[in-house]
């Protein structure tokens, strides 16, 4: 077995983190003591202990424990465990059967919703493990019977006692600088350190050299996932307070996790437009161009190009009129529908045209020596609307 399974705790006092929801307050510390469950997301990064809390959940209980992966098992398992809880339920048996869905956000809505009569009556407690957000990867409807608990990454300290643990079963001495050094490179991810020091272990002494050499690791990202939504997230905004050390900060974490430059490049033609517009027209210019400079050079040589455009745009003065201005529009026409053209602004291209008054009354603005026409030009429901003008 992997030493991060013989290490895997069985009882809640040996669980590791999560003090948030284990500990003397709580949640499911709480409901443990109480002996009162309810049907649980559990919503975290990679090895952060979802699945471990489950079984211990399950042991600290006693439960009848069934244990489905949506990415192996699918409609016609869940049945059979279905049908198993129903039979304990009507044969009035005490014990509280558990039901863990591990990566749930992979099941389609057909294959969540045949959960939802089971969890409604209370013939199974549902405990789903997701990396992804469950307000979109998971049903509504599932979702509204459930309690979401988000797990944290493992912090150093953690991480390091789950280190100091594997040290006393392997039965060897390690230097607390390399378990520290261990620590800080697993990215939060405690089954990643724990493997590590395992391969170290296994190839001879365990030396800063070696742990380099097996760690390898790369940044936890997914380029479809919250961490991708979360990062951009923090690009845009960090321009828009003027920022560029953060602007940078962020744009280098995502292309180093491995993301797209052109993607960053987009997101660059954007903002331009939405948050800079014409206080400064340059602004969209060079990202345009930006953008074709990250286009014909490619990773990684394009870095810098990226590293220059969003300092450029952090620093550029900020006016969101015209993005403010599409929204309101917008708002204008949902709430009034195909308002029609005022007359004198179509075009009388026809005699019939002309006899209905199409264009009567229109004024040629090149004659008007005023700088601003006095002519309507919005629809009459909206004839004092004005986009741009801040009260």
């Amino acid at each position: 077995m992997p030493l991060a399974d013989i290490l895997r705790p069985t009882t809640l006092s040996d669980f590791i983190g999560q003090s948030h929801l284990v500990g003397t307050t709580g949640t499911i510390k709480l409901m443990l003591d109480k002996q009162s469950l309810t049907s649980m997301i559990f919503w975290g990064p990679p090895a952060s202990g979802k699945t471990t809390l489950a079984h211990i959940i399950a042991n600290e209980l006693d439960c009848d424990f069934y244990n489905l992966s949506a990415v192996m098992d699918g409609k016609d398992d869940l049945k059979n465990i279905l049908a198993k809880a129903q039979d304990s339920s009507d044969l009035l048996k005490k014990t509280i059967s558990i039901l863990f869905i591990d990566e749930i956000h992979r099941w389609n809505k057909a294959q969540q919703d045949a959960l939802l009569p089971y969890v409604e009556k209370g013939t199974i407690i549902l405990i789903g493990a997701t990396t992804e957000n469950p307000s979109f990867s998971v049903n509504s409807a599932l979702l509204s019977r459930c309690r979401v608990f988000v797990f944290q990454s493992h912090t150093i300290s953690d991480i390091t006692v789950g280190l100091q643990r594997a040290i006393k079963t392997i039965g060897i001495k390690v230097n607390s600088d390399l378990l520290n050094y261990i620590a800080n490179l697993c990215d939060g991810d405690l089954r990643f350190a724990l493997t590590t020091l395992e391969i170290c272990h296994s190839l001879g002494p365990i030396t800063k050299n070696s742990i380099e050499q097996v760690a390898q690791k790369s940044l936890r990202y997914d380029t479809n996932g919250d961490e991708h939504y979360n990062l951009i997230s923090a690009v845009h905004k960090s321009m828009r307070a003027s920022d560029p050390t953060a602007s940078v900060y962020w744009i280098m974490r995502m292309l180093q996790a491995g993301e797209d430059p052109l993607y960053l490049a987009r997101r660059m033609l954007r903002f331009a437009s939405e948050d800079i517009g014409n206080s400064n027209p340059n602004a969209l210019l060079l990202a345009n161009q930006i953008y074709d400079t990250v286009k014909n050079l490619g990773m990684p040589e394009c870095e810098t190009a990226l590293v220059q455009i969003a300092q450029y745009l952090a620093n550029s003065l900020k006016d969101n009129s015209a993005y403010a201005a599409s929204i309101q529009a917008k708002t204008d026409i949902q709430k009034y529908g195909t308002l029609p053209v005022p007359l004198h602004l179509r075009n009388a291209s026809t005699k019939l045209l002309k006899e209905l008054e199409y264009g009567k009354g229109y004024i040629y603005d090149h004659d008007v020596k005023n700088d601003k026409s006095k002519q309507q030009c919005m629809p009459d429901k909206l004839k004092n609307q004005d986009y741009f003008t801040k009260e």
